[in-house]
């Protein structure tokens, strides 16, 4: 939804004006956490990304239009995109909005929200604790690998009153751990709430188990992920713990032949903002290599769909 959203607005205003000028359609952070995504928006559909809005002026740049990213984005940031006069498309996922809403139902209860992450650097997490900073404090996951001072622990986290807390979660991390993570703080704070919808993305979800139903099965496990992916690198954190011999790969290009000497069963997986075709790239060079190649499929179907983001005017006009 997040891609298509910033290749029908390229679209729109190309069929308007003719041709995008540079900088003209900005995106807030990286729409999605891949770089052949990425690399293909800035090259087929002349999208610019940027960090930081408030730099856009001092860079030289006017854009008419921002998308926010499928993480989401703080109200901050949509304040300035307000300020800059821009028009915005909205390109959270909206199970990450609902994490939102839940941010702030709950900090204008009085609540206390310990938000769970893998990294206080994360455009979800800042997103999600841009709702209600004051009232937030992120804590990390059970057996995160990332090295963050800034992340409170969940063992020993203090909170004002701890009959008020709340439990929310980054969508994109390992599902047991953000159980075991939960399990701990249900045991320091007897009365903490657990929103009683999951937050934790389905496709994120449904992949792990897939490699779970994979791992014992196979010699050698692909990863197709960019390594800032979070859900990509949760599954290769997944797949390495359980079957001892995972690797990533960007694409086909990554993959190195002496990983497959002596190997008859390769597990592919993806991170849930992967290309598909980047996938049946591999699946084909395989089944090339292989003419008796059998392939097993493994894992839930999706058939989700998501509103498609609108374009709005800038406010004011």
């Amino acid at each position: 939804m997040a891609i298509e959203a910033v290749k029908r607005t390229a679209r729109e205003m190309k069929a308007s004006e003719g041709e995008l000028s540079e900088g003209e359609l900005v995106v807030y952070h990286a729409i999605v956490h891949n770089d052949t995504v990425v690399a293909r928006l800035s090259q087929e559909h002349g999208v610019r990304f940027v960090e930081e809005l408030a730099e856009l002026p001092a860079q030289g740049l006017k854009p008419d239009t921002v998308v926010f990213s499928a993480h989401g984005v703080s109200p901050a940031v949509r304040q300035q995109a307000a300020e800059l006069g821009l028009a915005t498309v909205d390109a959270t996922c909206p199970l990450v909005t609902k994490v939102h809403s839940e941010a702030k139902k709950y900090a204008r209860e009085g609540y206390h929200i310990l938000l769970i992450g893998d990294s206080t650097s994360h455009q979800e997490v800042i997103g999600t604790r841009g709702e209600a900073p004051e009232a937030t404090t992120v804590v990390s996951v059970v057996g995160n690998r990332k090295h963050d001072p800034a992340l409170a622990d969940p063992r020993t986290v203090a909170v004002s009153d701890p009959d008020k807390v709340v439990v929310l979660t980054q969508t994109t991390l390992s599902v047991d751990e953000v159980y075991q993570t939960i399990a701990l703080l249900k045991a320091r704070f007897p009365k903490l709430v657990v929103p009683p919808s999951d937050d934790l993305c389905y496709a994120t979800k449904n992949r792990q188990d897939a490699v779970k139903a994979i791992a014992p099965q196979v010699e050698l496990f692909l990863v197709v992920t960019s390594d800032y992916s979070s859900n990509g690198m949760r599954l290769l954190e997944l797949a390495q713990g359980l079957m001892g011999n995972a690797r990533r790969v960007e694409s086909l290009a990554d993959l190195d032949p002496a990983w497959l000497k002596g190997i008859k069963s390769v597990g592919v997986t993806s991170a849930a903002s992967t290309p598909d075709d980047l996938v049946q790239e591999i699946k084909a060079y395989f089944a090339e290599q292989n003419p008796n190649l059998t392939v097993i499929e493994e894992g839930e179907w999706e058939d989700i769909v998501f509103r498609p983001a609108k374009r709005l005017a800038p406010l004011g006009r």
